[in-house]
C-alpha cells in the first residue's frame, strides 16, 4: 500500500489534474484546429484525471506487484469512477461532458469497453512509469513547503470549482428555461390552431346559414321590399363573422402577452449568460458537450455563444483600427 501524508496526496491530485488538462487541451485543440481550454473549471486542471489517478493508486496498491491484477483493478476502479461522475454531473447539470453513445459496447453513453481497456493500460503506465518520478519529486519538497504549496493551490482550485459549478448550474437553468419556453410556445400554437379550426367551422356553419337565408330572402324579395327595416335586420344577420373568435379574444390576447413576456425573459437570461466570459468559456472548452433532453436547445446556445464571441472579436478589431487611425491623425 502507499503511505503518503495528506499534503502529498493533494500534491498528486493537483499534479495529475494539471497533467490531464495538458493532455486533453492539446488533443482537443488539435482536433478543433484552434486553442481550447479544456475542462469543467477555468484553471488548468481536470478534476476527473486527478480523481482517477488517486483512485488508480488506491485500487492498485494491494496488487501493484501483479501486472494482471493491476490492470484489472485499474479497469474496474476507473470505469466505476467515470460512470458515477458522469451520471452525477448529468443529473445535476442536465448535460454530458463526455458521451460514448457513438462507441461500440457502451453503457448509457457514460462508459464503454474501449475506455475501460484504456484505463487499465493507463493504470499500469502510471503505477509503473509515471508515478515513480512524481513520488520522488513530492518527497524532495520539504514538508512545510509542500503544505503551503498545496494549501495555496487548494484555495485557488476551490474558488475556481465553485465559480464553475455556479456557471454550470446557470447553464442548466438556461437550458430548462429555454426548453420550457419552447414547450409553452408549442402549447400556445396548438391552442391557437384549435381556436382557428373551431372558428373556421363556425364561419362555415354561418356561411351555410347565410346561404339559406339568402335563398329565403330571394324567395321573399317581393315581401321584404315593403319593409326596409326588416330587410336591414336580415342583412346584418347575414354578414359573415365569428362569434366564437370574439368570445375567445381575451384568451388569445392573454396567450399573446404571455408569449411576449416569456420571450423577453428568455432573451434577458440568455444575454446574461453570454455576457459572462466564464460561462461562454464553459461552452467553448467542452465542444463535445451533449444533452439527451436539451440537445437542440444546447446547440442553439452554443451557436449563440459562438456568434457572441465573433461579435466581440469584430468589435475589438474595429476598435483597434479606429484607435490606430486616431493616432495617425494626431
Amino acid at each position: 500500500m502507499y503511505h503518503y501524508s495528506v499534503s502529498q496526496w493533494l500534491f498528486f491530485f493537483f499534479f495529475y489534474c494539471f497533467f490531464g488538462w495538458c493532455f486533453e487541451s492539446t488533443y482537443v485543440s488539435i482536433c478543433q484546429k484552434k486553442p481550447v481550454n479544456r475542462g469543467f473549471i477555468r484553471g488548468p486542471f481536470l478534476p476527473l484525471y486527478g480523481s482517477g489517478a488517486i483512485l488508480m493508486l488506491v485500487v492498485s496498491g494491494p496488487v501493484r506487484d501483479n501486472l494482471v491484477l493491476t490492470y484489472l483493478a485499474g479497469c474496474v476502479g476507473a470505469t466505476a469512477l467515470e460512470y458515477v461522475t458522469g451520471v452525477v454531473m448529468e443529473s445535476l447539470f442536465k448535460v454530458r461532458y463526455w458521451d460514448y453513445s457513438h462507441k461500440k459496447l457502451n453503457f448509457q453513453g457514460q462508459i464503454c469497453l474501449e475506455s475501460t481497456l484504456c484505463w487499465g493500460f493507463l493504470t499500469i503506465l502510471m503505477t509503473r512509469v509515471v508515478h515513480g518520478p512524481v513520488e520522488a519529486l513530492a518527497e524532495k519538497i520539504p514538508a512545510h513547503v509542500l503544505t503551503v504549496l498545496v494549501t495555496a493551490v487548494l484555495v485557488g482550485f476551490s474558488m475556481d470549482f465553485l465559480a464553475s459549478f455556479r456557471a454550470a448550474m446557470d447553464l442548466r437553468d438556461v437550458l430548462i428555461m429555454a426548453e420550457q419556453a419552447k414547450q409553452e410556445m408549442e402549447r400556445m400554437q396548438k391552442r391557437l390552431d384549435v381556436l382557428i379550426a373551431v372558428a373556421r367551422d363556425d364561419l362555415e356553419q354561418r356561411e351555410e346559414k347565410n346561404q339559406l337565408r339568402r335563398e329565403e330572402m330571394n324567395q321573399r324579395r317581393e315581401e321584404l321590399l315593403g319593409s326596409i327595416e326588416e330587410s336591414f335586420a336580415r342583412l346584418r344577420e347575414a354578414l359573415p363573422g365569428s362569434e366564437f373568435l370574439r368570445e375567445k379574444r381575451e384568451e388569445i390576447q392573454e396567450l399573446r402577452e404571455k408569449y411576449i413576456g416569456d420571450k423577453r425573459e428568455g432573451e434577458v437570461k440568455l444575454n446574461s449568460f453570454l455576457v459572462d466570459i466564464g460561462r461562454r468559456g464553459m461552452l467553448k472548452g467542452n465542444p463535445t458537450m451533449t444533452s439527451r433532453r436539451f440537445q437542440e436547445t444546447l446547440e442553439e446556445l452554443k451557436r449563440s455563444a459562438a456568434s457572441y464571441n465573433n461579435k466581440k472579436k469584430t468589435a475589438a478589431k474595429e476598435g483597434a483600427v479606429h484607435a490606430s487611425e486616431r493616432e495617425k491623425h494626431e
